[in-house]
């Protein structure tokens, strides 16, 4: 039991001198490649405005076209859901048609 402890500890440790191995070699590559990470940002900064220039003409040409979709998506789903309904209200109407015809207090004007 004892053993079996001492191998556990041993991989606990194995793994932290590995933790700290990759963190320690990740901080020199990300201090190596500062300076090109620099220069390619100055590089492609003009190429990410013209892309963000792209994206908002292409949503005012879009723009439109997917609010006359997504007003026609939500017609078909409202009519998906009231035209199973309409049996039952169909049937509530005629009961409430039939009740307020036979009640006491029903008006009946002839001519």
């Amino acid at each position: 039991m004892i053993e079996l402890a001492a191998l556990v500890v041993l991989a606990v440790v194995a793994f932290a001198v590995f933790a700290v191995a990759m963190a320690f070699l990740k901080a020199i590559l990300w201090i190596v490649l500062l300076p090109l990470r620099f220069v390619l940002h100055v590089l492609l900064l003009p190429l990410l405005l013209l892309k963000a220039l792209a994206g908002g003409v292409m949503l005012l040409v879009a723009g439109p076209i997917l609010l006359i979709a997504m007003l026609a998506g939500l017609v078909a789903v409202a009519a998906a859901l009231v035209v199973p309904v309409l049996p039952l209200v169909f049937v509530a109407f005629v009961v409430w048609f039939v009740a307020r015809a036979t009640s006491k207090g029903a008006v009946v004007t002839r001519s």
